[in-house]
């Protein structure tokens, strides 16, 4: 743990710097992304107000120019001396001109003193020094413009133009003053107005606004600025002194020294974009938020990963050392049991020679006592190795646990509660009902002596569907239906020292001859061979908790036996015995011929099937070990099988297990037996396979 915790520190800053890193590059996308959407906005508005102003502009300068044709007309009559300059006659001649004239309400002749000759409606005059260029500087093809003034009777505000008439040295001479109202310059401003709050403004050259659309905040810097952007001809954004920006868009009348100047507010404008920008602004941050959460969960899966992959680790390492634990229990067990298989069988007939009562029966029936004991305990290392040879059939669980926990409630100690939950009273299993009595045995009884001071053992029994591969303490368990066995304690715990050698044979925390330490290996080897899964939760000082996960069968029931068959002495029938070992073919053949047989044996599988071949209906059965060099005994069963297909075939083997079983059953193996293997079994096996046969010659 000590190495791993740096890599988790530095993984960790690794992976935020990483999520940090995400959120400022999207951030900065954002803001780019909103900036150029901006600089978009304001040059779109930029051109559509500069489109605008265009407009507005070439509709007042076709306004002005008309206005301008009408004054031409009458500086040249007034030349030649056609229009009259005062009396009724030059009033009506020039209220007939003023209908002309679309955008001006008042037409007026006035002499160089200031004077009024005539004019086409009463109204007040402009301020003569208020023209700009001034009146005495005008040609005949200048135009002045005087500055905004008001009608006393109408409030109307109203501007002049003038051009002179005569020449400056005339006294006859003078202007002719065209008067509109400062509206009328304008134009269609009211109707194109694209925005309430577009304002237009029409200026003279010196900066004197003349006319304006409703102003409900004066612009500072007007006429600055309507001068620095009379030679510009563009639109551009003006900061104002309040803080506020407006979109600026001017155009030049040259011919009459005046500019008109449209504007926007800014920040109507962007009115759009900022709703935009707040929304990405929100979006941005359910995104660092997303991607903060992403982070921790992240970590936490890596977490959980590291975890997983230890305990994966710690699975395999416990299943390597256990799996080959078991490969060396099973070869020593099969030897064993070939040096049991002698010393029973011969113990058998020495037996059967002594004289009952003697002190040689009394050490023989020692001798085979130990013998079996020792039979006995190569059977519990086999079912550790999952090499026992062990019957299978489809059997109930439930009804076993119930007699276990019977069998344990008459013996519990002082302080000790057995409590029981079985939930699965018709679900099958397939395999050996002995070892799955003795494996319930096993974790009950550890349970209870796990607690001496007494306490709780919980037994329960439900079935449960996985869905998906899991890692356990002890190994891995694939998806599939399970019957789930949990045998609980309230003792002291496993600690992680004992965890790792937890199901290793031999292997005991209790005090001397208390016990073999075998128990929990043969619960680890008989739920292996079943291809189940063991879960071991611990924590020291709390109790423990053992899991068995079995594999449901779906299988009907096997039918229980109705008794043994009486072992019925042969009839001078002749067997074939095939065995690598000489000591075990010399003793089968003395046993069978005490038994009542003609035994014949081999000591090489590949000569007693060069026998067979030679006369297939020679033999009434074959007796034959498993493990031999050269050639097995299934591997002899398969060359035999076409040769006499109804030939029963007795397989004695000390290993192999549920493996080997199906193995023989699928090759055509009548009957399967274990070593050491006792007179009364062979005797047993060998009536009931030779009893058919026996039927057919007496039927």
């Amino acid at each position: 743990m000590q190495l791993m915790w740096p890599k988790r520190l530095s993984a960790l800053p690794r992976l935020w710097v990483l999520a940090a890193g995400a959120g400022l590059a999207l951030l900065c996308i954002a803001v780019v992304a909103l900036w150029h959407l901006r600089g978009e906005a304001v040059n779109s508005q930029s051109r559509e107000l500069n489109l605008l102003s265009l407009a507005l502009t070439d509709e007042i300068h076709r306004e002005l120019r008309g206005m301008n044709a009408g004054l031409h007309a009458m500086q040249v009559e007034l030349g030649e001396g056609t229009l009259p300059t005062a009396g009724s006659r030059a009033e009506h001649a020039l209220q007939i001109r003023t209908t002309l004239m679309a955008i001006v309400n008042t037409l007026a002749l006035v002499d160089r003193t200031g004077q009024p000759l005539a004019a086409s409606s009463p109204s007040p005059m402009p301020d003569m020094a208020s023209f700009s260029p001034g009146l005495n500087q005008l040609d005949e093809t200048a135009i002045a413009v005087s500055r905004p003034f008001t009608d006393p009777v109408s409030h109307t505000t109203l501007v002049t133009m003038a051009v002179p008439f005569g020449h400056t040295t005339d006294p006859a001479g003078g202007w002719i003053f065209a008067t509109m109202p400062t509206d009328a310059l304008l134009g269609a401003f009211g109707v194109a107005s694209p925005a309430p709050d577009a304002r237009m403004a029409v200026f003279r050259r010196d900066g004197v606004r003349l006319a304006g659309s409703i102003i409900t905040r004066a612009m500072p810097d007007e006429a600055a600025m309507a001068q620095r952007l009379a030679t510009q001809h563009t639109t551009e954004v003006r900061h104002l002194p309040d803080g506020s920006e407006r979109l600026v868009a001017l155009h030049p009348l040259d011919r009459y020294d005046l500019e008109v100047v449209l504007t926007r507010d800014l920040d109507v404008v962007l009115v759009a974009w900022r709703n935009t920008a707040q929304l990405t602004a929100v979006g941005v941050l359910l995104l660092w938020v997303v991607i903060a959460i992403s982070a921790t969960l992240v970590q936490h899966a890596n977490d959980r990963r590291a975890v997983a992959q230890r305990n994966l680790q710690t699975q395999l390492g416990r299943a390597n050392r256990l799996e080959a634990l078991g490969e060396l229990a099973g070869g020593v067990s099969h030897d064993f049991n070939n040096v049991l298989a002698a010393i029973v069988g011969f113990g058998e007939m020495a037996q059967d020679a002594a004289v009952p009562g003697s002190a040689q029966a009394r050490h023989l029936d020692k001798v085979l006592a130990a013998a079996l004991r020792g039979k006995a305990l190569v059977e519990r290392i086999l079912s550790f190795g999952k090499g026992g040879s062990s019957a299978s059939s489809v059997f109930a669980l439930q009804p076993i646990v119930a007699e276990v926990l019977s069998l344990l409630a008459a013996t519990l100690r002082p302080g000790v509660v057995l409590e029981r939950r079985l939930e699965a009273p018709h679900a099958l299993l397939r395999g050996d009902p002995t070892q799955a009595f003795e494996a319930v045995m096993n974790l009950c009884t550890n349970a209870m002596q796990a607690m001496p001071q007494g306490g709780m053992v919980g037994v329960q029994l439900v079935r449960q569907q996985v869905p998906a591969l899991r890692v356990l303490s002890h190994t891995q368990l694939p998806a599939g239906r399970y019957l789930v066995l949990r045998v609980s304690d309230q003792g002291n715990g496993i600690t992680p020292a004992v965890m790792e050698r937890l199901f290793e044979p031999f292997f005991t925390t209790r005090a001397a001859h208390a016990g073999t330490g075998l128990g929990l290996a043969v619960v680890h080897g008989v739920v292996a061979e079943w291809g189940g899964a063991i879960d071991v939760q611990s924590t020291p000082g709390q109790g423990a908790q053992f899991t068995l996960y079995l594999p449901e069968s779906s299988a009907a029931p096997s039918r229980t036996s109705t008794g043994p068959t009486a072992a019925v002495a042969g009839h001078g029938q002749r067997l074939l015995v095939v065995d690598d070992e000489p000591m075990l073919v010399a003793l089968a053949e003395e046993m069978l011929t005490q038994l009542g047989y003609q035994p014949e044996g081999f000591t090489d599988p590949v000569a007693a099937l060069q026998a067979l071949r030679a006369d297939p209906h020679r033999y009434a059965a074959v007796i034959t070990d498993e493990v031999m060099p050269g050639l097995s005994g299934i591997a002899l069963c398969q060359a035999v099988r076409p040769l006499a297909p109804q030939l029963p075939i007795l397989m004695v083997s000390g290993y192999g297990g549920a493996a080997l079983a199906q193995r023989a059953t699928a090759a055509g193996v009548s009957r399967l037996l274990s070593k050491p293997l006792q007179r009364a079994d062979l005797a047993q096996a060998l009536a009931e396979l030779l009893a058919p046969l026996l039927q057919m010659q007496h039927g």
